[in-house]
C-alpha cells in the first residue's frame, strides 16, 4: 500500500525559499513520466516563436502535471488523488496551462466516448482556455491528424477513442447529466458569485463516481471581493488540508499566498517579493509592469490597491478598504472574540441594550446586543440578522454569502415576512427575563410591528425608545470607532459583520459625518446600523441591573 500525505505544513518556508509546494512525489512514476512527454511537445502559439510548453514552463507547471497524472495507478484504473486545487495571481499562464493539461489528459485517455470538460464562469473565460488548446493542435501536423476541432462548440474530438473535450461556459444546462473523466474548473472565484454554482459543480463532478481514475482541478486567482459560496468553502477547504488540520489524502491544495506576517510587515508591497504569488514572474508576467501597476494603485488610493493586491499578490480581502471607508473598519477584526456567544454575552454582562434595523422585503432585518461587561466595562457586541427569501432572488449575486452567513448561523432566512420580528422579540423577551434589559432602540420608520410583537410579550412600551437617524447617529458612530480604537469593545467576530462593516460608507455633510444606507450603495448593513441604534443607548451609562439573589433556607 502506498503511503503520501497532501499537507504542506512548512509551506512558509518553502513559498519563501522558491521551492516546490507539492510534497507528495508522483505516486506511479511511469505515468508522470509518459504523461509529461506529451505535454512537453504541446506548443504554445501565442509566445513568440511559437515553443514548445516543455521548452518555456517553469517547474511548478511540471510540478503540477506530474502531481495530476502521476496520482493515477493504471493497474487499478483509479486515480489516488482526486481533487486539486490552485491558488495563483493574475498572468501567471494559468488558463493555457489548463488547456494543455486537459489536452493531455484527452490524448492519454483510454476510455471510449470518455468526456473531458473545462468549465468557465464566461463565454470569455471559456474562450481562454478553449483557444490555447485548438491552437496547439493546428501546429502540430500529427495532432492535427488525431483530434478533430470545432469551433463553434469549443470541442475537442479523439478520432480514435470518440472522446471529448468540451469547453464550457456556465449554466445548470450545459453541465446537467455529464459523466465527466476529468473537469477542469477555470475561475473558481467567480463561481462563488452564483447562486446556482454549488449544485451546477456537483452536477459536473458527478462523473467521478463511476469514473474512478477521474479528477477535477479548480484553478482561480484572488476573489475582488471577501470570498464567497463555493469559492469560499474550497478556499477554506484547501487551507485546511495545507496546515493540516483537515485529513484528505485525496485532495491536493497548491496555494500561493503571501504567510501572514509578511503581509502584517506589509513586505507584500516590496516588488522583491512579487515571485511569492507569481512564479511566472519574468515569463508571462513582467516585474517592471507589476510595479508600475503598484505605484499607480498607491496613487489612486485603498481601493485601487486593495484590487491590485486580490489579483496580482493573491492577498484576500476582508473588510473592503475603500477611500470612503468608515474609520472603525480599521480596527474592526482586531477587536473580535470568536467564541463570544449570546449566552456568554448574557452571563457576563451587568446590563445590556439592544439595536433593530431594517427589515422590508429588500433588506435584512439585524439586530445587535451590546453588553457591558461586570467589573471592566467593557462593552460586549453580539449580531444577527434575518431575511426573507426574496432578498436571494432580488440580489442573485450576494445569494452565495448570505448562504455562507446561514451556515455560520448568524443569518435566517425565513418563510415569510413576521416571522423575523418574532424571532427577534424571542431574543429581546429573553434579555427580559434575565432582568438585564436596559432599552431597545429602532429605527423610528417602521416601528410598528417591533412595538405590536414587544407589547404582546408584555415588554414595557417606555423601553422602546425610537432612535434618530442620519447625521444624529454622527455621535454613535464616532463613540464606536473611538472604542474600537482602544480596544473598549469587543464583538464575536462574525462573518456577517464582517461583510457588514466593510459594506460601510461615510458621507460628509457640512460639519457632520453620516453613515447611511445610501452612502453605502446596494450592500447591507443593516446589522451595522442597529449596533449604532445599541451604542446610542449605552453611551447614555444605564446603570446596572439589580442582581438577583435566591434564598435558601437551612435545616
Amino acid at each position: 500500500m502506498k503511503k503520501w500525505d497532501t499537507a504542506c505544513l512548512d509551506w512558509e518556508d518553502r513559498i519563501v525559499k522558491r521551492e516546490s509546494l507539492i510534497k507528495v512525489p508522483p505516486l506511479f512514476k511511469s505515468e508522470a513520466e509518459e504523461a509529461l512527454e506529451v505535454f512537453n511537445e504541446l506548443c504554445v502559439v501565442d509566445v513568440v516563436g511559437s515553443p514548445k510548453i516543455g521548452e518555456i514552463a517553469r517547474p511548478w507547471i511540471f510540478d503540477l502535471v506530474n502531481a495530476v497524472f502521476g496520482s493515477y495507478n493504471p493497474e487499478a484504473g483509479r486515480r489516488l488523488i482526486q481533487e486539486f486545487f490552485l491558488l495563483i495571481s493574475k498572468k501567471n499562464s494559468k488558463s493555457t496551462t489548463a488547456a494543455q493539461i486537459m489536452l493531455t489528459a484527452l490524448i492519454r485517455n483510454w476510455r471510449e466516448s470518455g468526456e473531458f470538460l473545462i468549465l468557465a464562469p464566461t463565454i470569455e473565460i471559456a474562450n481562454n482556455s478553449f483557444v490555447p488548446a485548438r491552437d496547439a493542435i493546428s501546429a502540430d501536423e500529427d495532432l492535427a491528424k488525431l483530434l478533430h476541432v470545432q469551433d463553434h462548440t469549443r470541442t475537442i474530438t479523439h478520432r480514435l477513442t470518440g472522446a471529448t473535450l468540451k469547453v464550457v461556459a456556465a449554466d445548470n444546462e450545459t453541465v446537467s447529466g455529464k459523466k465527466a473523466i476529468g473537469v477542469l474548473i477555470d475561475e473558481l472565484w467567480l463561481f462563488g458569485k452564483k447562486h446556482n454554482a454549488e449544485n451546477m459543480l456537483r452536477e459536473a463532478t458527478g462523473g467521478l463516481a463511476s469514473r474512478p481514475e477521474g479528477f477535477v482541478i479548480y484553478l482561480t486567482t484572488q476573489s475582488d471581493e471577501p470570498p464567497a459560496g463555493v469559492y469560499r468553502q474550497k478556499l477554506m477547504y484547501a487551507r485546511g488540508v495545507r496546515d493540516g488540520r483537515i485529513e484528505d489524502k485525496k485532495f491536493l491544495p497548491i496555494l500561493y499566498e503571501f504567510p501572514k506576517k509578511m503581509i502584517d510587515a506589509d513586505d507584500h508591497l516590496k516588488p522583491e517579493n512579487f515571485y511569492i504569488t507569481n512564479p511566472n514572474l519574468g515569463a508571462s508576467v513582467d516585474e517592471e509592469f507589476l510595479e508600475r501597476q503598484l505605484k499607480i494603485a498607491l496613487n489612486d488610493g485603498a481601493e485601487s490597491l486593495a484590487g491590485f493586491m486580490a489579483k496580482h499578490l493573491n492577498v484576500e480581502i476582508g473588510i473592503s478598504l475603500r477611500s470612503n471607508r468608515w474609520a472603525g473598519a480599521e480596527f474592526w477584526q482586531q477587536c473580535g472574540i470568536k467564541k463570544l456567544t449570546l449566552d456568554d454575552l448574557i452571563e457576563r454582562s451587568e446590563v445590556i441594550d439592544v439595536g433593530i434595523d431594517g427589515g422590508g422585503l429588500d433588506d435584512l432585518l439585524g439586530l445587535c446586543v451590546l453588553g457591558r461587561e461586570k467589573n471592566t466595562q467593557r462593552w460586549l457586541s453580539w449580531h444577527h440578522a434575518w431575511a426573507h427569501p426574496s432578498v436571494l432572488e432580488r440580489r442573485k449575486s450576494e445569494a452565495p454569502r448570505f448562504k455562507d452567513f446561514e451556515k455560520d448561523g448568524d443569518l435566517t432566512i425565513v418563510p415569510m415576512i413576521g416571522l423575523d420580528v418574532h424571532e427577534a422579540s424571542d431574543i429581546v423577551e429573553r434579555i427580559y427575563l434575565a432582568e438585564l434589559l436596559d432599552k431597545i432602540g429602532v429605527d423610528p420608520i417602521g416601528i410598528g410591528a417591533i412595538l405590536d410583537e414587544l407589547e404582546d410579550r408584555k415588554i414595557p412600551e417606555e423601553k422602546i425608545i425610537g432612535v434618530s437617524q442620519g447625521w444624529r447617529l454622527g455621535g454613535a458612530i464616532k463613540t464606536t470607532e473611538r472604542r474600537l480604537a482602544q480596544g473598549t469593545i469587543s464583538h464575536a467576530g462574525q462573518n456577517l459583520m464582517d461583510w457588514c462593516v466593510g459594506n460601510a460608507r461615510v458621507e460628509s455633510r457640512a460639519n457632520s459625518m453620516l453613515i447611511t444606507k445610501q452612502a453605502s450603495g446596494t450592500a447591507k448593513i443593516d446589522p451595522l446600523m442597529a449596533m449604532f441604534n445599541a451604542v446610542t443607548l449605552m453611551a447614555l451609562n444605564p446603570d446596572a441591573m439589580t442582581e438577583k439573589y435566591q434564598m435558601f433556607a437551612l435545616t
